[in-house]
């Protein structure tokens, strides 16, 4: 799902944008491997935070995360500045996720 220069696919890209909500669990394993910079992807308790590292290909998932409009809506806590959000994980399990 990444091409030879190492960036997401398109394809990859719209499989995040369209990942069902009954499975956020799955929609991060599928994500966390395209992620480049593997250090600034990170769990402290039920809070997910990511940072692009200023790279596009990162920051190309976030916005197709952003188009997963249910999960952005559900889960996305705060952005800041430099590529930086935070998600809170908790609010899957809530939703009968077993993340």
């Amino acid at each position: 799902m990444l091409d030879d220069d190492g960036y997401p696919t398109e394809e990859a890209l719209k499989r995040i944008e369209e990942w069902p909500h009954t499975d956020w669990t799955g929609l991060l394993a599928f994500t966390q491997p395209l992620w480049s910079y593997p250090d600034r992807w990170w769990t402290e308790g039920d809070v997910l935070n990511l940072s692009t590292g200023g790279w596009s290909g990162n920051e190309d998932i976030i916005r197709a995360m952003q188009g997963n409009r249910t999960f952005w809506a559900i889960c996305w806590i705060s952005s800041r500045r430099g590529g930086w959000c935070e998600f809170d994980l908790s609010r899957m399990k809530r939703m009968g996720e077993k993340g």
